[in-house]
């Protein structure tokens, strides 16, 4: 009878030992994470915001503010110059050894082309309607941005500016990532889909599901994995094998999602939500992953950006008019008003 539940017994033991392996690993992990915010950067102004980019080689950040960026000098926290007469400007993409920067102008349908050390405006690019996200890509030395109500990703010379080609997306565009060896991957919100860009042929080449997730919004690339991580509007952080194609893991994230990172050295990814938290998940063995904390940040603050020097992330939030007493169509995503002068950049750090 004993040798008969001896095995048995073993086995129990065995599957016990990796279920307490796996519970400490995940403790250990979570134990040396402790972001929180390490600073608020009063800003003012007028306008709104989206996307927000950091120069490593310059040392700046450039934050989109509606019809113009501001521009921040990441050693001191202070403004050091501004981009003017870029309307409805939505994201900023840095070519650093062009010497050149590029916005998105989602109003005026046009790429603003501007001088780096200077922030001198050098050209405009006609672009499809809408540009919402805009990328550099350095294998093909493009610019691509995607237009959000023309469904097409239009693609530029960064040098010269002058227009290479217009991409049929199948869906409206949001963010988009490069692999930097010839691969560019932006999400198609409307379709629930990664689509993966030749940028050298300038096509679609492959189209993958993100289900489970709804509506992709914010993205990040891991190019040691080759993972993609979409950020989705049903709470879910959807990360996929950009290889393959195939969803390896989704993960519970916080409420109104619209910007996602990936920090290369610490191996973190993370989800900026519009409620007012920041989602941190981390691989905790291979395949597995865990949301490792959720950070209070402040409501709005929706976008983000990673200082890849520092590790420091950067939000944009600001306070806001109460909501209007009359109830919202269905469907409408009206943001309610700013109160004048109460934008302000979070800094996070752990």
């Amino acid at each position: 009878m004993l040798k008969k539940q001896f095995p048995a017994k073993i086995t129990g033991l065995k599957t016990l030992f990796w279920l307490c392996c796996l519970l400490l690993s995940t403790t250990a992990y979570a134990a040396d994470i402790n972001y929180h915010v390490l600073k608020k950067i009063p800003l003012g102004g007028e306008g709104s915001w989206d996307y927000l980019t950091v120069d490593d080689s310059g040392r700046r950040l450039y934050i989109s503010r509606g019809t113009h960026v501001t521009v921040l000098d990441l050693k001191t926290d202070k403004p050091v110059g501004d981009i003017p007469d870029t309307p409805g400007v939505h994201g900023i993409a840095i070519a650093a050894e062009l010497n050149r920067g590029f916005t998105s102008n989602g109003r005026a349908d046009t790429a603003t082309i501007f001088d780096l050390k200077t922030l001198k405006l050098l050209g405009q690019v006609k672009t499809g309607k809408n540009p919402d996200a805009i990328l550099y890509d350095p294998p093909s030395k493009q610019v691509f941005t995607f237009n959000g109500r023309s469904n097409d990703a239009t693609v530029f010379d960064a040098a010269s500016g002058k227009i290479t080609g217009t991409i049929p997306l199948g869906g409206k565009p949001e963010f988009a990532v490069t692999d930097e060896k010839g691969k560019v991957f932006v999400n198609i919100e409307d379709t629930d889909e990664v689509a993966e860009i030749d940028s050298k042929k300038l096509a679609v080449t492959r189209r993958f599901s993100l289900q489970p997730g709804k509506e992709p919004t914010g993205m990040a690339f891991d190019p040691e994995s080759k993972r993609i991580f979409s950020c989705c509007h049903n709470k879910t952080m959807v990360i996929l094998d950009a290889e393959t194609g195939k969803v390896i893991a989704a993960m519970p994230i916080g409420e109104k999602t619209d910007g996602g990172g990936f920090d290369r050295e610490k191996r973190l990814a993370f989800s900026s939500n519009g409620e007012g938290t920041l989602t941190v998940i981390r691989e905790t063995s291979p395949g597995k992953f865990a949301a490792i904390q959720t950070v209070t940040t402040q409501p709005g603050a929706r976008t983000m950006a990673i200082d890849p020097g520092t590790h420091y992330i950067y939000l944009p939030a600001a306070r806001f008019q109460p909501p209007k007493k009359t109830p919202p169509k269905t469907g409408d995503r009206t943001r309610p008003e700013i109160i004048k002068d109460s934008f302000v950049l979070l800094i996070i750090g752990g």
